[in-house]
């Protein structure tokens, strides 16, 4: 009973029914705004929540962690800018759907379906979450190391064209990823002796400018064309459309709580690892992927919602946070005097299922907000290309800026925006550049924890993978998921379906 009351806090005080609802609204806004993270949100949300009860502030933080992670969607769909980095997969097909003049359905797919994985990922957290932690804990750095070759072979699918091309890019987004200070060793790497070089390449403004500014470098070459008008008839999906999707839904979902719940991960590799599991398995797509698939916004937008739960179940369970977010939410905790783990389970399961009732809530509101305001937002693509390509650069600077105030980051932005188009402008794919910056971190980091920790013995790595049924799986996913991508495969099943 104590449990149930907890859960219907939120529901039954006022107060703390308004913070989420506020909370969740400004989430998604920020989240919309590129360079505005739901990390830098909830972070100076602290400041501001000091002096409150722990209750008031953390559901003030979860409103602003669900609709932050959603709000990425809609410049990835109307604009071709990804709001986060978990909305990179969401771009691929919502901005060709904004392209034809479905930016209204296609908003309205990715706010049902990101209800639909938030859901699930907090029906895991609530029923399943020492079970999934367990599981969890068991990933050695080997395995995180595997995740990571794992992601970096989708190049495949995120690379429309040629899969050399696509090879090309994502190693060269490996290669910016590691440029600065090696934090094992803090010797510097790819710096050449340039001090600007030593703090890194903001992957922020690599992601704003690969999508945004080339984007609207791209919208010169057809300025005087008219806009397109938008079909805003039907915002929310029919039954029919959410029935035919609820396989891949609960998969991606499912993927998604799996990732969100491996510390140092989070949503946009989650929404990644979706999206290419759906072009794997759907053998009929709406339109081909990559030119508006209504299953290209399915997977992602399931999975990165789903992976918000599973980034509180390491944080709930073990005190090790599943992503930055829950990260800084644990800082939270300890300021109010809360010890989050084991003992917080065991001492004050209380807190834990008010947290479960502040996700449910938000989610609900997340939802609601999702679905208002579309026809409004509809109305940035109807803009006159003279009006629209100033508006996406100015969006672009803002958004560079705004990570680490700094004129630096707005001048890489604009450097690998006009590298962007001449990328796009010669067939080269932009995703595997930003999934190589994402990865290259965790595979590097990994690779080198997992050889300190076998004494640099690469006999002893390779039978820990060997030995490992874990890691077995894993490595046996990589060869199968390799092999699917060269075209000695892509011969054997054409002979394959020509002698059936």
């Amino acid at each position: 009973m104590d449990a149930l009351m907890a859960f219907l806090t939120v529901f039954t005080q006022p107060q703390l029914l308004l913070l989420v609802a506020a909370g969740t609204f400004a989430g998604v806004y920020v989240g919309a705004i590129p360079g505005l993270s739901v990390t830098m949100a909830v972070s100076i949300l602290i400041s501001f929540t000091f002096s409150w009860d722990v209750l008031p502030a953390i559901s003030l933080m979860i409103g602003v962690y669900m609709g932050g992670v959603y709000g990425g969607s809609r410049t990835a769909i109307l604009l071709n800018i990804p709001g986060a980095p978990s909305a990179i997969a969401t771009a691929m097909d919502g901005y060709p759907m904004a392209q034809r003049g479905e930016a209204g359905e296609a908003i309205g797919i990715t706010t049902v379906m990101s209800f639909f994985g938030g859901f699930v990922g907090i029906a895991v957290l609530a029923l399943l979450a020492p079970t999934v932690s367990d599981f969890a804990i068991r990933f050695q750095p080997r395995d995180y190391m595997l995740i990571a070759v794992l992601g970096i072979l989708l190049v495949g699918s995120l690379s429309s064209g040629s899969l050399v091309k696509g090879i090309f890019a994502g190693a060269l987004g490996i290669g910016i990823g590691a440029v600065g200070m090696d934090p094992l060793t803090f010797t510097e790497r790819f710096t050449f002796d340039i001090p600007l070089l030593r703090g890194g390449i903001s992957f922020i403004a690599v992601m704003i400018g690969m999508f945004g500014v080339s984007e609207a470098l791209m919208q010169l070459h057809n300025i005087d064309t008219p806009a397109i008008k938008q079909k805003i008839s039907r915002i929310v999906p029919s039954f029919g459309t959410i029935r035919k999707h609820l396989p891949l839904s609960l998969q991606t979902s499912s993927l998604g709580v799996l990732i969100g719940a491996l510390p140092g991960t989070g949503g946009d590799i989650a929404a990644l690892m979706a999206y290419d599991h759906a072009k794997r398995v759907t053998k009929s797509p709406s339109r081909p992927f990559g030119q508006g698939a209504i299953e290209g916004l399915v997977a992602p937008e399931t999975a990165n919602n789903a992976a918000v739960g599973g980034a509180f179940i390491p944080m709930m369970t073990l005190g090790i946070p599943g992503d930055a977010v829950t990260a800084i939410m644990i800082g939270a905790l300890f300021i109010h005097g809360l010890n989050p783990g084991p003992l917080l389970m065991v001492d004050q399961p209380d807190m834990f299922w008010f947290i479960v009732g502040a996700l449910v809530t938000a989610n609900c509101f997340m939802l609601l907000f999702g679905l208002t305001g579309i026809k409004l937002f509809t109305r940035i693509v109807e803009m006159p290309r003279a009006v629209l390509i100033p508006l996406i650069l100015l969006l672009s600077i803002v958004g560079a800026y705004a990570v680490n105030n700094a004129i630096t980051d707005v001048y890489w932005m604009l450097g690998f925006g006009v590298f962007g188009y001449f990328m796009r402008h010669y067939g080269y794919p932009l995703g595997p550049v930003i999934l190589g910056v994402i990865l290259s971190r965790l595979l590097d980091d990994n690779w080198r924890r997992a050889i300190i920790s076998e004494r640099e013995d690469l006999g002893r790595f390779f039978y820990g993978i060997v030995t490992s049924p874990l890691s077995l799986c894993l490595l046996v996913a990589v060869i199968l998921i390799f092999v699917s991508q060269t075209p000695l495969w892509t011969r054997f099943r054409k002979k394959e379906s020509s002698a059936k």
